[in-house]
């Protein structure tokens, strides 16, 4: 008996169901449709671009320019295949990695030279 009362409200639930169930379908793929739409141009298009700005910055910088890496200001010293070694003002050299380069400075020709 107790088998019934389980069965009873699962079984009209479905036989509700059956009769909307391919327009109901139809708004939900459209829904989910919109939504990725939604996310692609909303977040990751505009991530794509900002990380390929960034990776092109970073692969674009020479020794001498003036870099932050994660707040720490320093001037690269050499360009490694994953680090860059920066040197501080005080002369020490310190090594990070240059996914943690957030801005780039070129230093023009005749500034470099001069120093």
């Amino acid at each position: 008996m107790f088998n019934f009362f389980l069965k009873l409200p699962f079984a009209t639930l479905l036989a509700q169901e059956s009769g909307s169930q391919s327009g109901s379908l139809v708004q939900t793929l459209l829904m989910i449709g919109i939504a990725l739409v939604f996310f692609y141009f909303i977040l990751w298009r505009p991530e794509q671009k900002r990380r390929k700005a960034a990776e092109s910055m970073r692969s674009s910088m020479k020794k001498g320019d003036r870099v932050v890496a994660m707040g720490i200001v320093g001037k690269v010293d050499r360009i490694q295949e994953n680090t860059v070694v920066l040197k501080m003002i005080d002369g020490s050299k310190i090594e990070v990695l240059k996914g943690a380069i957030s801005e780039v400075q070129s230093t023009p020709e005749e500034e470099s030279s001069s120093s």
